[in-house]
């Protein structure tokens, strides 16, 4: 807003405007009032229509509002400069009425070295003039100033531009997402040995009291059995070669990568706890552990066959899934799911969480495979033993990296993955 109210009263245009403005804004701001802090439009009885027809009407209304802006911009910028042109004017005013210095004369101009009044000129431009408000718009005009040598940047002095010490990473999957939701122990064996109960064959029912008469008495035969089961530890690792002056003249490059080559390998064993084949030197990820449940999407909503197949671990595993792992593409569905009159199913859009689908925590994370969703109870019946966390080492011993002066910096971990009993787990296939 112009705040010299004698300027706005000597350019009625800009006035005009802003009196607009305010008005469209005040409209604007009895809609909200009425709509209440929940932004209810069903309260709002100053605009008719339903909820869809009453927010596309506050649009326009703040389109409006915006279009108005424009114009009292542009206005100030015309009023502003008039105003400027005026008072120097007025501030150059000789004692004989003439323009100029002291002595009545005329600065010189063009090619001399006298002072040149911008806003004069502009005052008396073809541009200022032509200017029609309301318009928006005026005709151009070339303001006859010599400015002689310019110093700028590339003959001048050259700006001296020193970076932030931000470094802006790659876009690139979080880590620790998946290995959260797996209990963490320690192992000092090269594979984690336990024994799965494979048989359980429950006979017991209600015995008659014995007697010599025949065979009542007899109690009946149930049969147990264990299997040894092992999971090898295996090893994640990677390397990056790095010159010894990169370090000595960057001291930042140190810890950057320090972090980074753990983040890498962090990054690596949240995919291998879903997804890794069990084939060596892989981990056995959830996806792969023989025996989980599996239920395929079909005609199924991604809602329905997940809650069927957290039933059949339910029901078989008799377990209770903590974690559902699922794409972001593919939760994106579930997310938007809207009731026929447009009322969002999984929540509105403000609601803060974490998710849940059928009270199961849900992770989105493309760890996991984009066609599938992975869940299970993590919590009681898988584990992530580590034989030793993630270890960072440098060396110039690689190749010929002493001669040339490299330094391979490496990073690596071993751990094992167990999935105690697989019937805890389930996957949802064809998403």
């Amino acid at each position: 807003m112009y705040n010299d109210s004698d300027r706005i009263v000597e350019f009625p245009a800009l006035k005009q405007a802003q009196e607009k403005l305010d008005e469209k804004r005040k409209g604007l701001a009895a809609v909200f009032t009425e709509a209440g802090p929940d932004y209810d439009m069903t309260k709002v009885k100053s605009l008719s229509g339903d909820t869809t027809a009453k927010v596309e009407e506050v649009r326009k209304m703040n389109a409006e509002i915006i279009d108005c802006k424009s114009k009292v911009d542009e206005l100030l910028i015309v009023a502003r400069a008039a105003a400027a042109a005026q008072q120097d004017d007025q501030g150059k005013e000789g004692g004989d009425g003439t323009r100029g210095s002291k002595s009545g004369r005329e600065p010189e101009r063009k090619g001399g070295r006298g002072y040149v009044d911008l806003g004069r000129e502009f005052a008396d431009s073809t541009a200022f003039k032509g200017y029609k408000p309301g318009s928006g718009m005026g005709p151009s005009a070339h303001l006859d100033i010599s400015l002689k040598t310019l110093m700028e940047t590339p003959v001048g002095w050259d700006s001296e531009d020193l970076r932030t010490g931000r470094v802006e990473l790659m876009a690139t999957r979080p880590s620790v997402h998946v290995a959260a939701y797996f209990p963490h122990t320690t192992t000092g064996m090269s594979a984690v040995v336990y024994m799965e109960e494979t048989t359980y064959t429950n006979n017991a029912a209600e015995t008659a009291e014995a007697n010599a008469a025949d065979s009542q008495g007899a109690y009946p035969e149930s049969a147990l059995a264990l299997t040894e089961r092992q999971e090898p530890v295996r090893k994640i690792a990677t390397f990056l070669p790095v010159t010894d002056e990169q370090f000595e003249d960057e001291p930042r490059a140190q810890g950057y990568v320090n972090n980074r080559l753990p983040f890498m390998i962090q990054q690596r064993l949240d995919s291998q706890l879903l997804v890794g084949n069990g084939t060596a030197p892989n981990l056995r990820g959830t996806e792969n552990v023989s025996g989980i449940q599996t239920q395929a999407l079909g005609t199924d909503s991604i809602p329905d066959a997940v809650y069927k197949c957290a039933r059949k671990i339910r029901d078989n595993g008799f377990a209770e899934p903590s974690v559902l792992f699922i794409a972001p593409a593919k939760w994106e569905s579930v997310r938007l799911l809207k009731t026929a009159d447009g009322q969002y199913i999984w929540g509105h859009p403000s609601m803060v969480g974490p998710f849940t689908i059928w009270g199961i925590p849900v992770v989105e994370t493309t760890a996991v495979s984009a066609t599938k969703a992975i869940l299970g109870d993590y919590a009681n019946f898988s584990e992530l033993a580590m034989r030793r966390g993630i270890d960072v080492q440098v060396s110039n011993s690689h190749s010929d990296y002493f001669v040339k002066g490299k330094l391979a910096i490496r990073a690596d971990m071993r751990a094992a993955a167990i999935h105690y009993r697989p019937k805890a787990f389930g996957s949802v296939t064809g998403l």
